[in-house]
């Protein structure tokens, strides 16, 4: 947004550049032929002078003082008085111009000397009206940026926010798996202590990006999936198959994540048959990420954290891939197995 904004000022003064060095130069060659002086030049740029003064002041003071902070009235009357003064001056100036520098064969009568300074006044208010219109024009792109900007941040605030929710919210149930393993086997706790530390070197330093490589998010799910694995009972069936055609493709951090733990917290019974079947699918530039897992759901004396999970999923989702994914998710007819599959088009 600001190389577009800087783009946008460079082009702005190169036309008003343009526009003033028309303006002053147009006498060159209206007096063409005719052996014009530099001191005779100068004298007839009080006409361009005067429109540039008139032009400016209404863009850089009038409008913005008076004319939108609805003070019409006063940017109408001071604007009246100014060009009046200034057209009378401008007609004055001229005629004391011809004196100095009489043109052959010109006379001018009364009539010819009020409609110079009807055109004079006419022209200058042209130059207010447009520079009044400029200056509106000016502050509503401004204003539109300046919200375009602001929305941008609040996004992006927003989007912070939320993976840092996700981190102590996932740090926490793998440290209490990796203490339920400490009395069952301490070298298969070490083992998953290792896990966990390549984990969280995924999260503490590739999770700082907006984006990160496939194949690394790939590693840190399979590393997740292992760790889970570990104080899971016989009765579970677990799989996970990634099918990557180009590892190297980027994806924003750790947002499946949090679908992965619903289905481990919520899709595994301690003594019923269970599973958690993931997949992921990344083709040219379209990522499918699936999740199909038997639902066993909370009791209602348990709801802690219902739908958290989802519902940072979804804004995460919004932020990163507006307008291009799609989410399919819920539960069989039966309520045993819960499905939920993404599609993303990077």
């Amino acid at each position: 947004m600001s190389e577009v904004f800087t783009i946008n000022k460079h082009l702005a003064g190169a036309c008003h550049l343009a526009l003033w060095a028309f303006m002053f130069l147009s006498p060159l060659t209206y007096w063409r032929g005719t052996g014009i002086t530099f001191e005779q030049y100068l004298m007839y740029c009080m006409d361009p002078l005067f429109l540039m003064i008139v032009f400016y002041l209404n863009y850089l003071y009038l409008a913005p003082k008076f004319f939108v902070a609805g003070k019409h009235r006063y940017d109408l009357l001071i604007n009246l008085i100014l060009v009046t003064v200034l057209g009378i001056t401008l007609h004055y100036w001229m005629d004391y111009t011809n004196t100095v520098y009489p043109v052959a064969g010109r006379h001018l009568d009364a009539i010819d000397d009020f409609t110079r300074t009807l055109r004079n006044i006419l022209n200058l208010a042209i130059f207010a009206a447009g520079s009044t219109a400029l200056a509106l024009a000016r502050r509503y792109v401004t204003a539109a940026q300046k919200l375009q900007e602001s929305e941008a941040a609040r996004a992006q605030s927003e989007y912070l926010n939320l993976r840092s929710q996700i981190n102590p919210h996932f740090l926490l149930n793998t440290l209490n798996n990796i203490y339920a393993l400490t009395a069952i086997d301490q070298e298969r706790a070490q083992d998953a202590i290792q896990q966990l530390s390549k984990m969280l070197r995924h999260m503490l330093y590739d999770n700082q990006e907006s984006e990160v490589m496939l194949c690394d998010e790939v590693q840190f799910i399979e590393n997740y999936i292992n760790l889970m694995k570990i104080r899971l009972s016989g009765n579970v069936d677990v799989t996970f198959v990634p099918q990557i055609g180009n590892p190297s493709m980027k994806i924003a951090p750790l947002i499946f994540i949090s679908l992965i733990e619903n289905a481990f917290k919520h899709g595994i019974s301690p003594t019923k048959h269970s599973f958690v079947h993931i997949n992921i699918v990344a083709i040219c530039d379209e990522i499918t990420f699936s999740i199909e897992n038997s639902n066993y759901p909370k009791t209602n004396q348990d709801r802690s954290g219902h739908g958290i999970g989802l519902s940072q999923v979804q804004r995460r989702l919004d932020l990163a891939y507006p307008g291009r994914y799609t989410w399919k998710k819920g539960v069989s007819d039966d309520g045993s197995i819960y499905t939920s599959t993404i599609h993303i088009k990077l």
